[in-house]
């Protein structure tokens, strides 16, 4: 009984379509819920699949480039039945929305060619370190996905004095279609500078969590200005550093590896033989500073170079012979 039933629906489904392209009856026109559209004009076939010899026909203006918008399904067949379309499927669609194909161009990237123009035609250095404002919101451009090439500086002028500039660009727009954009604003010069993130006493040896690399504009930073991190980490404030002040070379020294008052080791080297012996430091260094000692055996002040935290060489002999020396095992006695 099933068979033969299958059969039979089988038959008249076949007998349907046969039947249609006979008559040659086309399909039913029936409404979209989505669509992308090139160019600024919505046509009825964008809007309604199988809509026949109309659908070239024009009926609505398109959304800007890059943007989206809304139609009503009943606006749209408002519209369409002004063509002899009825009959129109709606599916259950209230409103189509329809987007408006294009390419962008990032605000980024008319930034940079503006920052290449300023780099290449002033001393302003290189144009990675170039930090422009505009004079009113820079947001990215949209164009035609057809368009070709990238945006151009045409011309181009700078106050080396305010940094104001102003700027003639081409923005690719269509297929052989190119539109002329005015720009403004002030462009600087930068460097990266090193900064202190927190205060710091003096004396206090900077940390890597202390120095905040920032840009700061190139005609406030002068010579002898900390350029990189490496530069300051692990040196000692020579006065006290507030926060955000850039950083400078005279602002640093080497750190103290003797506070005054501390007990030190004195280190005597005489041909064949190196004594040590404690002593007490008058005064801070760092090293390679000659400082004044109390040797706590002899009870005389002596004077000698700071080698390492908490110890001094006396003697005549190089410093960096001594302190290798005193890094290195010896059978020599030492004398406490």
């Amino acid at each position: 009984m099933i068979r033969p039933l299958i059969a039979a629906v089988a038959v008249l489904v076949s007998f349907s379509a046969a039947n249609a392209e006979v008559t040659g009856q086309p399909e039913r026109p029936f409404l979209k819920s989505e669509v992308i559209v090139t160019g600024d004009i919505v046509r009825i076939g964008d809007l309604i699949e199988n809509a026949g010899i109309v659908a070239n026909v024009p009926i609505f203006r398109a959304p800007d480039l890059g943007h989206t918008g809304a139609v009503s399904a009943d606006a749209v067949l408002e519209a369409v039945s002004k063509h002899a379309l009825i009959g129109v499927e709606t599916g259950g669609v209230i409103d189509v929305i329809v987007t408006r194909a294009s390419r962008t161009i990032p605000a980024k990237d008319i930034e940079d060619v503006i920052t290449q123009a300023l780099s290449g035609r002033y001393d302003l250095g290189s144009s990675k370190d170039i930090v422009v404002n505009f004079a009113h919101d820079m947001r990215a451009m949209y164009v035609e996905p057809s368009a070709k090439g990238a945006p151009r500086v045409t011309h181009i002028d700078f106050d080396t004095y305010s940094g104001r500039f102003e700027a003639t660009l081409e923005i690719p727009m269509s297929a052989g279609k190119r539109s002329i954009v005015q720009l403004s604003g002030r462009a600087i010069a930068t460097v990266e500078v090193a900064t202190i993130a927190r205060t710091v006493e003096r004396g206090a040896t900077l940390r890597d969590a202390d120095v905040v690399m920032e840009r700061r504009p190139r005609v406030e930073s002068g010579r002898g200005m900390v350029t990189n991190r490496e530069q300051a980490v692990g040196l000692a404030a020579r006065n006290a550093l507030q926060p955000g002040r850039p950083l400078r070379l005279a602002d640093l020294m080497k750190p103290d590896l003797v506070q005054r008052n501390e007990s030190v080791t004195l280190v005597y080297e005489v041909p064949g033989i190196v004594l040590t012996v404690r002593g007490k430091a008058a005064e801070g260094g760092s090293e390679g500073d000659v400082i004044s000692v109390l040797n706590e055996q002899s009870k005389r002040t002596v004077q000698g170079t700071i080698i390492g935290p908490g110890r001094v060489v006396v003697g005549k002999s190089s410093q960096q012979r001594v302190a290798n020396n005193a890094d290195k095992p010896s059978s020599n006695a030492d004398v406490h």
